[in-house]
């Protein structure tokens, strides 16, 4: 009897060992870190905050610390309670390992469609006025179609277009969150149709698109998600791909201080106008799209090419030149003609 109270006596019991799994390039918390026991199948996994708790047994000496693109860790904790570990990005596997939908990393191999990964100075090193131009030409399959107006839109096509009436965009998403690239840029109505738009082939005007409002300076890196598997997440948006975003987080010095970077432009382009080249404009024919319009019977003037209304209220109707029309394919000019002009309109004069 005594023999085995003795033995009871210097039994060891299990104990908790508890801590916080942190990241050496920004110093917050990595969340789902496996952490289990060297040899064992006990473990667990990080929270969000990267804290984690574990029973272990007397015998339970050594702990692991795992995590995709990051270095193992092993840590004696024999006489720990309390464990902090930093853990630091693995080199040789940071190319092996993307970013997916909703900021989900997996390893590259494991992925059953086409990624490619492109860095922040493929479109930070060369600027354009549309971020998305400087895409041009670095990944296979991805065509962009560059605007030829000032600010218009830029349009990313993955794998070619698969459709003839409806969108054909890349879906973009920044930081997790998706956003619109669609052109949607109406036209006014013209002889009494509907309004059209951009993208339905009849013209309009292009005021670009949301793409142009991302600051490539801001860009640490551009996933390119091509075919439908890969978008499942973000739904039927998503079936023309995806361009994924993430952008640049503040980072810790080696020293573990805070810094701050600074980067600063400047350019000057220089020009010049070949002047044979330019447009040549007609100065014979006034303002109007042809014979549309009220005039009729008016001597000296052809019929239909003027809006026809008393102005001043004394009885004699005047001719008015269409001013609201932006062609010039009016009434031919002539000095004898009295016609009222737009400045004769506004109030101001």
């Amino acid at each position: 009897m005594f023999f085995i109270g003795t033995i009871g006596a210097f039994a060891q019991e299990a104990r908790t060992v508890q801590g916080k799994v942190t990241s050496s390039e920004d110093g917050s918390g990595i969340p789902g870190v496996s952490v289990f026991v060297k040899g064992t199948t006990i473990g667990t996994v990080t929270d969000l905050d990267g804290n984690f708790f574990l029973d272990i047994e007397p015998t339970h000496t050594t702990l692991v610390f795992q995590y995709v693109g990051m270095e193992t860790q092993e840590i004696n904790v024999e006489q720990l309670s309390q464990v902090d570990v930093v853990l630091s990005p693995d080199a040789i596997l940071m190319e092996e390992v993307v970013v997916t939908a909703l900021g989900i990393s997996r390893e590259k191999k494991s992925l059953g469609y086409a990624v490619q990964e492109l860095n922040g100075d493929a479109v930070s090193d060369v600027k354009s006025v549309n971020f998305v131009n400087s895409l041009s030409g670095k990944s296979a399959g991805v065509d962009i179609l560059q605007a030829n107006t000032m600010g218009g839109s830029a349009n990313v096509i993955i794998r070619g277009t698969t459709s003839l009436t409806q969108n054909n965009q890349a879906l973009f998403v920044v930081d997790g969150v998706p956003f619109n690239n669609n052109n949607t840029n109406e036209d006014r109505p013209v002889a009494g149709t509907t309004a059209t738009y951009q993208n339905d082939g009849w013209g309009g005007y292009d005021y670009g698109n949301n793409a142009m409002d991302i600051n490539p300076d801001d860009v640490e890196s551009i996933t390119v998600l091509k075919g439908a598997a890969a978008t499942a997440l973000y739904g039927s948006r998503a079936a023309n791909g995806v361009i994924l975003i993430t952008t640049k987080k503040g980072k810790l010095a080696a020293s573990g201080k805070k810094r701050i970077g600074v980067t600063w432009n400047a350019g000057i382009e220089m020009t010049q106008a070949d002047l044979s080249t330019a447009p040549h404009y007609q100065d014979k024919y006034g303002g109007g799209y042809g014979p549309f319009y009220d005039n009729e019977g008016v001597p000296g003037a052809e019929d239909y090419y003027f809006f026809y209304a008393d102005l001043d209220g004394d009885g004699d109707k005047e001719l008015i030149a269409p001013t609201p029309e932006d062609a010039s394919w009016g009434h031919k000019f002539d000095e004898n003609l009295m016609v009222v002009q737009w400045d004769n309109l506004d109030p101001l004069n």
